[in-house]
This record gives C-alpha cells, structure tokens and sequence, in this order.
C-alpha cells in the first residue's frame, strides 16, 4: 500500500502530468475558457505585486531587488496551481497526451487557443482595475514608473531574443509545474513553485501571459497619464514612444508565445515524455529480465 503523503517518485509525477494534459484538453471548452481566465487574472497579480515590490528597490542590490521581485511573482503561479486554473504556458504540457495519442490535434490546438484567449482577457481585466483604480499613480508615480521602464525593455528585445526568453521561462515555469505533480500537501506545492518561479522573473525571462498584463497597462499608461503623473514622476512621455500595441504584439508577444512553446512543450513536456514511455529505469530492466 502505498503512502498517501508521501511525493510522488518521478515515473508517478510523469503520468500525473500527462494525466492532468488529458484531463484539460478533454474536459470542455467552456471549462478551459473560464479557469483560463482565473489564470490570467492571477498571473496578473502576480505581476502587480512585482511591480509594488520594485518601488524604491533601486536602492537594493540590482540582484536582492531581482530576487525580490522574482519571489513575491510567484503568488500568482501559485494560486494557479492551487485552484486548478489553466494557463496556457502550463498548458503546453498537453504535448504529453498527444505524444501518448490520448488526445487529437484538434483537442490540443482548440485548449491552447481558448486558454490563450481567456488568460489575456482575464490579464486584461485586471489591467482595467489598476488602470481605473489609478494604482500606478501611488508612490508619487513611482509605481507607475516601474510598470512604464519594465514594458519598454520587454519590446526592445530583438525578436530573436524575445524568443529564446521565452524559451529560458517556460522551461522554468513548466519544470515549476511538473515539480508541483510531487507534492501532496499546499506546502509541498508551494515550495515546488516558487523557486523556479523566482528565478525567471529574476533572471527577465519573458512569460507571455504576463506580458499580457505590464505591456497593455505600460501603454495605457504612456498614453493617457495627464500631465500631473509626467511631472510627479519626473519621467518624460517621449521616452516611452516605442511603446506602442505594434511593438507589444509583433516585438514581444508573438515570439515570447512561440518560445514558451517550445520551452515548455517540447523541452520539458516531450523530453520527460520520452524518458519515461521509452527509457525504462535499470530497475525496471531488471525486474522484466
């Protein structure tokens, strides 16, 4: 009998994740749409409490602030963990149930979009309630300044760049996720999550969905702060005319999207797919012979 509270070894978190694949590509649109946008909302909250936690941090250490930050982010992966939201960065672990022909393309490929497009309106909501609850403007417009000077270096990456920083976070944050199929306990889950988590928002790793929540507000921001925000924060509007919606979906999110992709997907999902389905352990060699 085995021990309930115990973590799983690593043949069980395996089929664990491809289980919880199947169970997503397989349990409803409407289901996938609607834990979508939970997911989107928390990772954007996340990003909220990053943002507060970088007010006056230049006066840190450049990596006791980065870690910081990192650190208080990894809230909003942690409530999607907990609460069973679907994320599409996560999500690209259903690779798993196709590679196993559990699922179709279609099935895979119908989850990625409906949880893409949940996760950014559900980001996009919670945009809505900084921007109109004029939360950027706390700290003198320090706030405000953090969320302005983090989207504007998100679209200066090259496209290529932009990619493989995609690639470096997902490849974290799905490792943060496989590492979470061990646990049995919140606690278990929690201490799972958050390491990885930090480290990729401490490193600038790009995540796509949570660029669907700081480039939005960091252009809605440039575009619509009176004149009182520009004199308070001590910012000039021209430094952040690069930040356009152009820039946001051409410059970053479409390559970020393509690297989490593969990060995710095929370096974690894939990879620990084929260990386990065709590289048995040397226990299970011997036991069979």
């Amino acid at each position: 009998m085995s021990d309930s509270t115990s973590i799983l070894t690593p043949d069980q978190m395996a089929k664990a994740a491809e289980d919880a694949a199947f169970g997503k590509a397989t349990g409803g649109l409407l289901r996938s749409f609607l834990l979508g946008l939970t997911a989107g909302g928390y990772i954007a909250l996340g990003f909220v409490f990053f943002a507060t936690s970088q007010v006056g941090a230049g006066d840190m250490p450049y990596g006791v602030a980065k870690v910081l930050g990192g650190l208080v982010f990894s809230t909003g992966l942690a409530l999607v963990v907990l609460t069973g939201a679907e994320l599409f960065t996560s999500s690209t672990l259903t690779l798993t149930a196709r590679a196993s022909g559990r699922i179709t393309w279609r099935q895979l490929v119908n989850n990625w979009v409906v949880v893409y497009l949940a996760n950014f309106l559900g980001a996009l909501t919670i945009v809505a309630l900084i921007y109109l609850g004029r939360t950027w403007e706390n700290a003198d417009g320090a706030w405000g300044a953090v969320v302005l000077n983090t989207s504007l270096h998100k679209v200066h990456h090259t496209f290529f760049e932009a990619f493989v920083l995609g690639v470096l976070c997902n490849l974290m944050v799905c490792l943060a996720v496989w590492a979470a199929y061990s646990g049995r306990t919140t606690t278990d889950k929690l201490i799972a999550v958050t390491m990885p988590i930090a480290l990729f928002v401490a490193t600038g790793f790009e995540h796509s969905v949570a660029n669907m929540f700081m480039i939005p507000l960091g252009i809605l921001i440039k575009d619509n702060a009176g004149s009182d925000f520009w004199a308070m924060s001590g910012l000039e509007q021209s430094a952040y005319a690069d930040l356009t919606w152009s820039a946001f979906y051409i410059d970053n999110l479409l390559p970020v999207t393509l690297g989490n992709i593969v990060g995710g997907g095929v370096m974690i999902g894939v990879l620990y797919w084929t260990i386990f389905h065709f590289l048995p352990s040397r226990r299970s060699r011997v036991g069979n012979h």
